[in-house]
Protein backbone atom coordinates (compact mmCIF):
# COMPACT_ATOMS: atom_id res chain seq x y z
CA UNK A 1 0.00 0.00 0.00
CA UNK A 2 1.01 3.44 -0.83
CA UNK A 3 2.01 5.25 2.63
CA UNK A 4 2.71 8.53 2.96
CA UNK A 5 4.35 10.01 6.50
CA UNK A 6 3.78 13.05 8.39
CA UNK A 7 6.56 16.23 8.59
CA UNK A 8 6.72 19.60 9.47
CA UNK A 9 8.94 21.82 7.98
CA UNK A 10 11.02 22.45 10.70
CA UNK A 11 11.79 18.90 10.72
CA UNK A 12 13.28 19.12 7.60
CA UNK A 13 14.57 23.07 7.16
CA UNK A 14 18.23 22.86 8.33
CA UNK A 15 18.87 19.73 8.63
CA UNK A 16 20.50 18.17 5.26
CA UNK A 17 20.41 14.77 6.25
CA UNK A 18 16.58 14.67 6.90
CA UNK A 19 15.21 14.11 3.17
CA UNK A 20 17.28 11.00 2.92
CA UNK A 21 16.44 9.64 6.42
CA UNK A 22 12.35 10.08 5.73
CA UNK A 23 12.93 8.23 1.87
CA UNK A 24 15.05 5.82 3.66
CA UNK A 25 12.33 4.50 5.66
CA UNK A 26 10.38 3.07 2.54
CA UNK A 27 7.22 5.76 2.53
CA UNK A 28 6.99 7.44 -0.90
CA UNK A 29 5.38 10.24 0.11
CA UNK A 30 5.14 12.69 2.88
CA UNK A 31 2.23 15.04 4.26
CA UNK A 32 4.03 18.01 4.90
CA UNK A 33 2.07 20.90 7.02
CA UNK A 34 1.29 23.96 5.52
CA UNK A 35 -1.19 25.60 7.57
CA UNK A 36 -0.67 24.20 11.47
CA UNK A 37 -1.97 25.05 14.82
CA UNK A 38 0.20 26.03 17.78
CA UNK A 39 2.18 23.27 19.18
CA UNK A 40 5.14 21.93 21.24
CA UNK A 41 7.40 19.93 19.02
CA UNK A 42 10.65 17.55 19.92
CA UNK A 43 12.76 17.60 16.74
CA UNK A 44 14.73 14.54 18.10
CA UNK A 45 17.38 14.71 15.27
CA UNK A 46 17.63 18.13 14.21
CA UNK A 47 21.56 19.68 14.18
CA UNK A 48 19.87 23.17 15.61
CA UNK A 49 17.13 22.58 18.15
CA UNK A 50 15.66 19.69 19.92
CA UNK A 51 12.37 21.60 20.97
CA UNK A 52 10.51 23.87 18.33
CA UNK A 53 7.62 26.00 19.49
CA UNK A 54 4.73 27.06 17.13
CA UNK A 55 3.30 30.05 19.45
CA UNK A 56 -0.14 30.52 17.21
CA UNK A 57 -1.84 29.05 14.09
CA UNK A 58 -0.13 29.75 11.06
CA UNK A 59 0.83 29.46 7.49
CA UNK A 60 4.23 27.90 7.19
CA UNK A 61 4.52 30.04 3.55
CA UNK A 62 4.30 33.71 2.97
CA UNK A 63 0.36 34.29 2.44
CA UNK A 64 -0.94 36.04 -0.49
CA UNK A 65 -2.21 39.01 -2.09
CA UNK A 66 -5.99 37.48 -1.65
CA UNK A 67 -5.94 38.75 1.84
CA UNK A 68 -4.99 42.22 1.75
CA UNK A 69 -7.64 44.22 3.47
CA UNK A 70 -9.11 41.46 5.05
CA UNK A 71 -10.30 41.18 9.09
CA UNK A 72 -10.05 37.47 8.92
CA UNK A 73 -6.63 36.45 7.23
CA UNK A 74 -3.91 33.81 8.37
CA UNK A 75 -0.88 34.31 10.32
CA UNK A 76 2.57 33.83 8.83
CA UNK A 77 4.84 31.83 11.17
CA UNK A 78 7.00 33.13 13.47
CA UNK A 79 10.82 32.27 14.13
CA UNK A 80 9.87 28.82 14.09
CA UNK A 81 8.93 28.84 10.37
CA UNK A 82 10.06 31.70 8.74
CA UNK A 83 9.83 32.69 5.25
CA UNK A 84 8.77 30.03 3.24
CA UNK A 85 9.63 27.32 5.72
CA UNK A 86 7.16 25.07 3.77
CA UNK A 87 8.68 25.22 0.31
CA UNK A 88 12.30 24.91 1.13
CA UNK A 89 11.26 21.55 3.27
CA UNK A 90 9.12 20.59 0.12
CA UNK A 91 12.06 20.93 -2.49
CA UNK A 92 14.55 19.23 -0.51
CA UNK A 93 12.06 16.45 0.31
CA UNK A 94 11.21 15.92 -3.17
CA UNK A 95 14.97 16.16 -4.23
CA UNK A 96 15.13 13.00 -2.49
CA UNK A 97 12.30 11.00 -4.45
CA UNK A 98 9.68 12.03 -2.53
CA UNK A 99 6.39 12.87 -3.64
CA UNK A 100 4.90 16.35 -1.77
CA UNK A 101 1.35 16.58 -0.22
CA UNK A 102 0.10 19.24 1.65
CA UNK A 103 -1.36 19.01 5.11
CA UNK A 104 -3.55 21.74 6.10
CA UNK A 105 -5.22 22.51 9.20
CA UNK A 106 -8.21 24.66 9.08
CA UNK A 107 -10.85 25.29 11.48
CA UNK A 108 -8.63 25.45 15.04
CA UNK A 109 -6.83 28.19 15.57
CA UNK A 110 -6.53 30.02 18.97
CA UNK A 111 -4.95 33.37 18.16
CA UNK A 112 -7.94 33.85 15.39
CA UNK A 113 -10.36 33.41 18.54
CA UNK A 114 -8.29 35.70 20.38
CA UNK A 115 -8.40 38.65 18.04
CA UNK A 116 -11.84 37.96 16.68
CA UNK A 117 -13.42 36.33 19.34
CA UNK A 118 -16.44 37.04 18.06
CA UNK A 119 -15.80 34.10 15.61
CA UNK A 120 -15.44 31.93 18.23
CA UNK A 121 -17.84 28.94 19.40
CA UNK A 122 -19.83 30.09 22.13
CA UNK A 123 -21.34 27.28 24.23
CA UNK A 124 -25.02 26.87 26.32
CA UNK A 125 -23.88 28.90 29.27
CA UNK A 126 -21.77 31.61 27.21
CA UNK A 127 -18.55 30.41 27.31
CA UNK A 128 -16.35 31.16 24.28
CA UNK A 129 -13.96 28.15 22.94
CA UNK A 130 -10.98 30.67 21.11
CA UNK A 131 -9.88 27.59 19.85
CA UNK A 132 -12.98 26.65 17.79
CA UNK A 133 -13.79 29.20 14.84
CA UNK A 134 -17.55 28.53 14.62
CA UNK A 135 -17.88 27.19 10.87
CA UNK A 136 -21.52 28.65 10.68
CA UNK A 137 -20.36 32.10 10.44
CA UNK A 138 -20.12 33.57 6.92
CA UNK A 139 -17.07 35.17 7.57
CA UNK A 140 -15.39 32.60 8.79
CA UNK A 141 -16.44 30.26 5.93
CA UNK A 142 -15.28 32.30 3.37
CA UNK A 143 -11.63 32.68 5.30
CA UNK A 144 -11.49 28.60 5.69
CA UNK A 145 -12.48 28.17 2.14
CA UNK A 146 -9.72 30.62 1.03
CA UNK A 147 -7.65 29.44 3.50
CA UNK A 148 -7.83 25.92 2.39
CA UNK A 149 -7.52 26.51 -1.60
CA UNK A 150 -3.98 28.66 -0.90
CA UNK A 151 -2.66 26.25 1.46
CA UNK A 152 -3.42 22.83 0.05
CA UNK A 153 -1.90 24.13 -3.57
CA UNK A 154 1.46 24.92 -3.02
CA UNK A 155 4.20 25.02 -5.67
CA UNK A 156 4.87 21.22 -6.54
CA UNK A 157 2.38 19.76 -3.94
CA UNK A 158 0.67 16.32 -5.85
CA UNK A 159 -2.32 16.41 -3.02
CA UNK A 160 -3.25 17.80 -0.17
CA UNK A 161 -5.11 16.44 3.59
CA UNK A 162 -7.80 18.67 4.98
CA UNK A 163 -7.95 18.81 8.92
CA UNK A 164 -10.46 19.82 10.30
CA UNK A 165 -12.56 20.81 8.34
CA UNK A 166 -15.73 20.90 10.24
CA UNK A 167 -17.24 21.36 13.67
CA UNK A 168 -14.59 21.93 16.23
CA UNK A 169 -15.82 21.25 20.05
CA UNK A 170 -15.20 21.25 23.54
CA UNK A 171 -12.35 18.81 23.42
CA UNK A 172 -8.78 20.28 22.86
CA UNK A 173 -5.81 19.40 23.70
CA UNK A 174 -4.79 22.77 25.97
CA UNK A 175 -2.15 23.82 28.19
CA UNK A 176 -2.43 23.05 31.75
CA UNK A 177 -5.68 21.53 30.86
CA UNK A 178 -7.89 21.24 33.69
CA UNK A 179 -11.02 19.97 32.15
CA UNK A 180 -10.87 16.17 32.57
CA UNK A 181 -13.08 16.20 36.55
CA UNK A 182 -16.00 15.89 34.89
CA UNK A 183 -16.43 12.45 32.36
CA UNK A 184 -18.98 13.93 30.12
CA UNK A 185 -18.82 10.83 27.70
CA UNK A 186 -20.21 11.74 23.90
CA UNK A 187 -23.32 13.20 24.69
CA UNK A 188 -21.63 16.01 27.22
CA UNK A 189 -19.41 16.43 24.72
CA UNK A 190 -21.90 17.14 22.05
CA UNK A 191 -23.72 18.76 24.33
CA UNK A 192 -20.55 21.33 25.53
CA UNK A 193 -19.67 22.10 21.81
CA UNK A 194 -23.01 23.36 20.60
CA UNK A 195 -22.88 26.38 18.98
CA UNK A 196 -25.03 29.75 20.13
CA UNK A 197 -23.06 32.23 18.39
CA UNK A 198 -25.53 34.51 16.25
CA UNK A 199 -25.32 32.80 13.70
CA UNK A 200 -25.82 29.64 15.47
CA UNK A 201 -28.91 30.76 16.79
CA UNK A 202 -30.49 31.91 13.71
CA UNK A 203 -29.86 28.09 12.45
CA UNK A 204 -31.81 26.49 15.27
CA UNK A 205 -34.39 28.96 14.49
CA UNK A 206 -34.64 27.70 10.79
CA UNK A 207 -35.23 24.44 11.66
CA UNK A 208 -38.20 25.35 14.46
CA UNK A 209 -35.94 25.90 17.78
CA UNK A 210 -36.34 28.94 19.62
CA UNK A 211 -32.68 29.81 20.30
CA UNK A 212 -33.14 30.79 24.72
CA UNK A 213 -35.07 27.71 24.75
CA UNK A 214 -32.40 25.32 23.57
CA UNK A 215 -30.17 26.97 25.37
CA UNK A 216 -32.00 26.38 28.57
CA UNK A 217 -32.68 22.81 27.31
CA UNK A 218 -28.89 21.91 26.77
CA UNK A 219 -28.10 23.18 30.24
CA UNK A 220 -30.68 21.49 31.73
CA UNK A 221 -29.86 18.51 30.43
CA UNK A 222 -26.17 18.53 31.29
CA UNK A 223 -26.90 19.17 35.04
CA UNK A 224 -26.99 15.24 35.88
CA UNK A 225 -23.45 15.05 33.86
CA UNK A 226 -21.74 17.49 36.28
CA UNK A 227 -23.14 15.21 39.29
CA UNK A 228 -21.35 12.80 37.93
CA UNK A 229 -24.01 10.66 35.90
CA UNK A 230 -21.87 10.91 32.63
CA UNK A 231 -23.49 8.57 29.84
CA UNK A 232 -21.18 6.66 26.89
CA UNK A 233 -24.45 5.86 25.34
CA UNK A 234 -23.09 8.03 22.29
CA UNK A 235 -26.53 9.47 20.26
CA UNK A 236 -29.15 7.71 21.89
CA UNK A 237 -28.07 9.27 24.91
CA UNK A 238 -28.27 12.70 23.34
CA UNK A 239 -31.96 12.24 22.35
CA UNK A 240 -32.79 11.10 25.94
CA UNK A 241 -31.03 13.99 27.64
CA UNK A 242 -32.23 16.74 24.95
CA UNK A 243 -35.43 14.75 23.48
CA UNK A 244 -35.38 13.34 20.27
CA UNK A 245 -36.83 15.91 18.18
CA UNK A 246 -34.55 18.76 19.71
CA UNK A 247 -31.57 16.21 18.87
CA UNK A 248 -32.27 15.68 15.36
CA UNK A 249 -33.13 19.70 14.75
CA UNK A 250 -29.62 20.24 16.30
CA UNK A 251 -28.08 17.61 14.48
CA UNK A 252 -29.62 18.52 11.09
CA UNK A 253 -28.32 22.27 11.44
CA UNK A 254 -25.00 21.11 12.53
CA UNK A 255 -24.64 18.07 9.87
CA UNK A 256 -26.01 20.57 7.01
CA UNK A 257 -23.47 23.20 8.28
CA UNK A 258 -20.43 21.52 8.11
CA UNK A 259 -21.33 19.32 4.85
CA UNK A 260 -21.71 22.72 2.84
CA UNK A 261 -18.28 23.75 3.81
CA UNK A 262 -16.49 20.86 3.49
CA UNK A 263 -17.88 20.80 -0.44
CA UNK A 264 -17.69 24.75 -1.00
CA UNK A 265 -13.73 23.51 0.62
CA UNK A 266 -12.74 20.77 -2.08
CA UNK A 267 -14.87 22.84 -4.50
CA UNK A 268 -12.16 25.93 -4.14
CA UNK A 269 -9.00 23.59 -3.41
CA UNK A 270 -9.57 21.66 -7.15
CA UNK A 271 -10.56 24.90 -8.54
CA UNK A 272 -7.28 25.86 -7.87
CA UNK A 273 -5.15 23.00 -8.21
CA UNK A 274 -3.72 21.31 -11.74
CA UNK A 275 -5.14 18.05 -13.05
CA UNK A 276 -5.22 14.79 -11.30
CA UNK A 277 -4.03 16.94 -7.51
CA UNK A 278 -5.67 14.36 -4.55
CA UNK A 279 -8.28 15.86 -1.89
CA UNK A 280 -8.86 14.09 0.92
CA UNK A 281 -10.19 14.78 4.42
CA UNK A 282 -8.91 13.58 8.28
CA UNK A 283 -12.12 12.45 8.95
CA UNK A 284 -15.00 10.71 11.47
CA UNK A 285 -17.61 8.46 10.14
CA UNK A 286 -19.73 9.76 12.81
CA UNK A 287 -21.25 13.14 11.79
CA UNK A 288 -21.89 14.35 15.30
CA UNK A 289 -18.22 14.21 16.32
CA UNK A 290 -16.04 17.24 16.81
CA UNK A 291 -12.34 17.48 16.53
CA UNK A 292 -9.19 17.16 13.96
CA UNK A 293 -10.97 14.40 12.33
CA UNK A 294 -13.86 16.31 11.20
CA UNK A 295 -17.24 14.44 11.63
CA UNK A 296 -18.87 13.30 8.10
CA UNK A 297 -21.40 11.78 6.19
CA UNK A 298 -18.90 8.68 4.69
CA UNK A 299 -21.39 8.21 1.94
CA UNK A 300 -21.45 12.36 1.07
CA UNK A 301 -17.88 13.27 1.58
CA UNK A 302 -16.71 10.53 -0.63
CA UNK A 303 -18.88 11.88 -3.37
CA UNK A 304 -16.95 14.80 -2.90
CA UNK A 305 -13.46 14.55 -2.14
CA UNK A 306 -11.11 11.59 -3.57
CA UNK A 307 -10.84 9.98 -0.23
CA UNK A 308 -10.59 10.00 3.87
CA UNK A 309 -7.25 9.56 6.48
CA UNK A 310 -9.26 8.07 9.29
CA UNK A 311 -7.66 7.58 12.49
CA UNK A 312 -6.98 3.84 13.14
CA UNK A 313 -4.01 3.52 16.24
CA UNK A 314 -6.86 1.87 18.81
CA UNK A 315 -8.41 -0.09 16.14
CA UNK A 316 -9.57 -0.17 12.34
CA UNK A 317 -13.28 0.15 13.23
CA UNK A 318 -13.63 3.76 11.65
CA UNK A 319 -13.11 2.31 8.25
CA UNK A 320 -15.81 0.37 7.62
CA UNK A 321 -18.59 2.95 7.12
CA UNK A 322 -16.48 4.54 4.66
CA UNK A 323 -15.36 0.98 2.80
CA UNK A 324 -19.08 0.27 2.68
CA UNK A 325 -19.61 3.45 0.35
CA UNK A 326 -15.81 3.81 -1.63
CA UNK A 327 -15.70 3.43 -5.24
CA UNK A 328 -12.50 1.82 -7.12
CA UNK A 329 -10.35 4.61 -6.69
CA UNK A 330 -11.28 5.82 -3.47
CA UNK A 331 -8.40 6.24 -1.20
CA UNK A 332 -9.21 5.06 2.56
CA UNK A 333 -6.01 5.86 4.18
CA UNK A 334 -5.62 4.12 7.60
CA UNK A 335 -3.74 6.56 10.01
CA UNK A 336 -1.32 4.69 12.63
CA UNK A 337 0.99 6.32 14.85
CA UNK A 338 4.26 5.15 15.20
CA UNK A 339 5.63 7.67 18.35
CA UNK A 340 5.69 4.93 20.88
CA UNK A 341 5.95 7.94 23.46
CA UNK A 342 2.78 9.18 22.16
CA UNK A 343 0.50 6.03 22.52
CA UNK A 344 1.95 4.44 19.18
CA UNK A 345 2.70 0.98 18.18
CA UNK A 346 5.90 1.30 15.83
CA UNK A 347 6.93 -2.42 16.64
CA UNK A 348 3.69 -3.90 15.50
CA UNK A 349 3.17 -1.44 12.69
CA UNK A 350 3.32 -4.54 9.75
CA UNK A 351 0.24 -6.54 11.23
CA UNK A 352 -1.09 -3.27 11.91
CA UNK A 353 -0.87 -2.43 8.29
CA UNK A 354 -1.97 -5.54 6.88
CA UNK A 355 -5.44 -5.33 9.23
CA UNK A 356 -6.25 -1.84 8.23
CA UNK A 357 -5.90 -3.34 4.62
CA UNK A 358 -8.41 -6.16 5.31
CA UNK A 359 -10.50 -3.42 6.95
CA UNK A 360 -10.95 -2.32 3.58
CA UNK A 361 -7.64 0.72 3.98
CA UNK A 362 -5.74 1.62 0.72
CA UNK A 363 -2.88 3.85 1.93
CA UNK A 364 -1.02 4.01 4.84
CA UNK A 365 -0.61 7.13 6.59
CA UNK A 366 2.53 7.12 10.00
CA UNK A 367 2.11 9.83 12.80
CA UNK A 368 4.84 11.91 13.06
CA UNK A 369 8.32 10.39 11.88
CA UNK A 370 9.47 13.92 12.74
CA UNK A 371 8.70 12.94 16.37
CA UNK A 372 9.52 9.77 16.20
CA UNK A 373 12.92 8.52 18.44
CA UNK A 374 15.85 6.50 16.39
CA UNK A 375 14.31 3.10 17.62
CA UNK A 376 10.81 4.21 16.60
CA UNK A 377 12.16 4.85 13.47
CA UNK A 378 14.10 1.89 12.82
CA UNK A 379 10.87 -0.50 14.01
CA UNK A 380 9.16 1.85 11.00
CA UNK A 381 11.52 0.51 8.25
CA UNK A 382 11.73 -2.70 9.33
CA UNK A 383 8.05 -2.81 9.22
CA UNK A 384 7.51 -0.95 6.04
CA UNK A 385 10.08 -3.71 4.58
CA UNK A 386 8.11 -6.92 5.99
CA UNK A 387 4.69 -5.06 4.91
CA UNK A 388 6.31 -4.79 1.12
CA UNK A 389 7.51 -8.28 1.25
CA UNK A 390 4.26 -9.67 1.86
CA UNK A 391 1.86 -11.82 4.25
CA UNK A 392 4.83 -14.15 5.20
CA UNK A 393 6.55 -11.41 5.98
CA UNK A 394 4.09 -9.83 8.35
CA UNK A 395 2.50 -12.56 10.19
CA UNK A 396 6.50 -13.33 11.31
CA UNK A 397 6.90 -9.90 12.26
CA UNK A 398 6.99 -8.69 16.13
CA UNK A 399 4.06 -8.41 18.25
CA UNK A 400 3.71 -6.80 21.72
Amino acid sequence: MKTSAFVYPWDVAGDPAAPARIAELGAGQVTLAAAYHSTRALTPRHPRHRVVTAEYAAVLYPPGARWAGRGLRPYPAGRWAPGDAYGEAATALAAAGLEVHTWVVLAHNSRLGSEHPDTSVVNAYGDRYPWAPCIAQPATRAYLVDLAAEAAVRPGAHGTELESLGWYGLAHLHAHDKTAGVGLGEAGQYLMSLCFCPSCRAGYGGRGLDPDRLAAAVRAALEPLWRGAADDGGWPAVERLLGADTAAATRAWRDTTARTLQEEAVTAVRAAAPHGFQVLLHADPVSYHCGANAGVDPAGILSVADGVVVPCTGGTAALAPFAAHAGERTVLAANLTVVAGMGGSPGTLAADAARAREAGATELRLYHVGLASDGDLAAVRDALAAHRAGPTAVSSSPTP
